[in-house]
């Protein structure tokens, strides 16, 4: 290792270990004041009495202080649940706001110090780390010692890393109020951007952004001579800084809704719940072209685009789950299963969460035009359900946090209902395919290794046979890594791109575009 990648992997593990101490800095002071500033007018009154045990008093840690917040709230509630006055009880999480406001700490004073100590300093070794990885070795790539690699081959380094990023979605989208100081960490880029306070989900956004920011360099530098791949990463941390970060908060600067084009039904799950709705409909003429854009994109985007190009247009060059896979995610790509058993799997449960986001969306939309006197409830317990199991513990927890242990495509290959809906398509009706030439295989296996969507490439390329399968992004990495060029990307006519050759596994036939 060189010396300016030592000194990169140092200030990277620096500004991550001080990203990892601030949430425990400071302490929690609550008064009246702040519970009445921080609460809806409709609850100010009770939470002032239900907290005024805590007035004055000073918490030590976000623990004490979140622990004494549960036992009077949820006190109260469960009281409340009991005797069936559902009516009275407070349903609204004040956790995350009373703990924002309670918090005196050094980053609460100095948030842009604490900043660069932290993100600064990550990103900047990100960056040199990353800048001279490849600089010394030839173009191309090879399986040089990648599956003897402590964090590319489940090994210790890569649970640990694994586990971090568990803890870390489920801290973000379940306990956020632990998380207080690094939000106001990032408060002064928030105001600057969109006029407003940071939330969990602005933390969560600039880090997320910054990620495929750093780690798109290093796909420049590994990639480097293939055209391709070049524009496809600039094209994923282009969307992702613009379309997903930066404009929807420039958009609530200027008083329009929060919005991200590039998002799409059924991935944008809430799209058509009714306060999504409402606040295009209350948002004049730029909420109405945000209705209507989004609509267009689900009937008239998705088929055309991916009629003439496949879905890679949008999972590889478009989607931030994809650019964060692509990028952050590549150096897990080998190890999705290949196995006939979890593509089995993976067909059964991706469609079901398709049908499920369906169901739930018409549901919805019945509900809304009925004036919410259809299924009400159980819209509710879908929303509350579909929430949690997939867009929280799915796409978040084990979508990212499950990249050393399933490879980097783990929710797209099993739960993104978009990727399904793109992926019919790409299979019965599109010019989109990757064309083989068998005589000039050796059967190295690069493409099937480097495949993040667990599609055994050698088996097609070994028999001549067009991969058309409804499950690959485009990526092209199996082509990049092919020393022979056996396989290439192409669009072209519908006639005979789809050849079915069955082929044995065991006892059981499949043909390999099903």
């Amino acid at each position: 290792m060189k010396t300016i990648e030592k000194i990169g992997l140092g200030l990277f593990l620096i500004g991550l270990t001080v990203f990892t101490a601030v949430p425990f800095l400071g302490n929690y002071t609550l008064s009246e004041e702040l519970v009445l500033a921080n609460t809806k007018d409709i609850h100010q009154e009770k939470m002032a009495e239900i907290l005024a045990p805590m007035y004055g008093q000073e918490y030590g840690s976000n623990f004490s202080f979140l622990t004494a917040f549960g036992e009077n709230f949820t006190t109260y509630n469960d009281n409340l649940k009991a005797q069936q006055l559902w009516d009275q009880v407070i349903w609204d999480d004040y956790g995350f706001a009373l703990a924002k406001a309670a918090l005196q700490s050094p980053v609460r004073d100095n948030p842009l110090l604490w900043l660069a100590l932290s993100i600064g300093l990550a990103v900047l070794g990100g960056y040199l780390y990353n800048f001279r990885q490849y600089a010394d070795q030839p173009a191309g790539i090879k399986n040089n010692g990648i599956f003897h690699s402590r964090l590319k081959n489940k090994g210790w380094l890569g649970m640990t890393t694994g586990g971090f990023l568990i803890v870390f979605y489920v801290v973000l989208y379940w306990f956020p109020a632990y998380l207080v100081n690094l939000v106001w960490m990032v408060d002064p880029i928030s105001r600057l951007l969109s006029g407003g306070p940071a939330s969990q989900w602005f933390l969560y956004g600039l880090v997320y952004t910054l990620a495929i920011l750093v780690m798109g360099v290093r796909m420049f530098r590994k990639y480097r001579g293939n055209k391709y791949q070049q524009l496809r990463t600039a094209s994923v941390m282009f969307f992702q800084t613009a379309f997903a970060f930066l404009i929807p908060e420039i958009l609530v600067l200027l008083n329009q809704p929060y919005f991200d084009f590039k998002n799409i039904w059924p991935l944008d799950y809430d799209f058509f719940y009714d306060y999504q709705i409402s606040t295009f409909l209350s948002g004049g003429g730029m909420g109405m072209f945000m209705l209507i854009w989004g609509i267009m994109l689900i009937i008239v985007g998705v088929p055309v685009f991916s009629y003439f190009f496949g879905k890679r247009w949008y999972c590889s060059w478009v989607c931030g789950c994809g650019g964060l896979a692509e990028t952050v995610g590549d150096p897990f790509r080998q190890l999705s299963d290949k196995s006939l058993k979890a593509w089995k799997y993976e067909r059964w449960i991706i469609h079901s969460v398709l049908v499920l986001a369906v169901v739930m969306t018409a549901v919805t939309i019945a509900n809304y035009f009925s004036g919410f006197s259809f299924l009400g409830n159980v819209t509710n317990q879908l929303h509350s359900f579909y929430g949690f199991a997939i867009g929280s513990a799915f796409a978040g927890v084990v979508g990212t946090g499950f990249y050393p242990f399933m490879g980097n495509r783990v929710w797209c290959r099993f739960g993104c209902p978009l990727a399904a809906y793109l992926g019919i398509v790409q299979r019965f009706k599109s010019r989109f395919r990757i064309t083989t030439n068998g005589g000039q295989c050796i059967s190295c296996g690069n493409c099937s290794t480097y495949c993040e969507m667990g599609i055994d490439v050698r088996a097609y390329a070994q028999r001549g046979q067009n991969i058309v399968r409804s499950s690959c992004v485009g990526c092209g990495v199996c082509s990049a890594v092919c020393p022979r060029g056996v396989l290439k990307l192409e669009n072209g006519p519908e006639e005979n791109r789809i050849i079915d050759l069955p082929i044995i596994i065991g006892n059981d036939s499949i043909k390999l575009n099903a």
